[in-house]
């Protein structure tokens, strides 16, 4: 019997998503946790204390970092979907396209939230 002979290409693309989408989770994870505990800190979050929480470089940091984390597992998750369900070469390209268009106005959108000195 023949063994069909396996070509390894090296790009691991699947080791890669896994991973993201794990680390990304947990870091949102930890993110939903800490604001959990502000608000149980504070008895809730008025509006004082929602502004007071994000006048902290660290916090708004720690804000980039989860929605960083949220757009780079939407779009692990976007792409794969694509790559199964849109078989078009062209639509499948335009899609992720726009996809990564939006994705990317969403870090700009929220780089000025949080740094735009509203």
């Amino acid at each position: 019997m023949v063994m069909p002979k396996r070509v390894v290409v090296g790009a691991h693309y699947g080791w890669r998503d896994w991973l993201v989408q794990r680390v990304s989770a947990v870091v949102m994870a930890l993110y939903t946790l800490l604001v959990l505990f502000l608000v149980v800190r504070n008895g809730g979050l008025d509006y004082a204390a929602w502004k007071a929480t994000f006048s902290s470089e660290i916090f708004r940091l720690a804000s980039f970092v989860f929605m960083l984390s949220l757009l780079w597992h939407a779009w692990v998750g976007v792409r794969n979907i694509a790559m199964d369900y849109l078989k078009p070469v062209g639509v499948r390209l335009t899609f992720q396209v726009v996809v990564i268009v939006l994705l990317i106005g969403y870090v700009g959108w929220t780089i000025q939230v949080l740094w735009g000195g509203v």
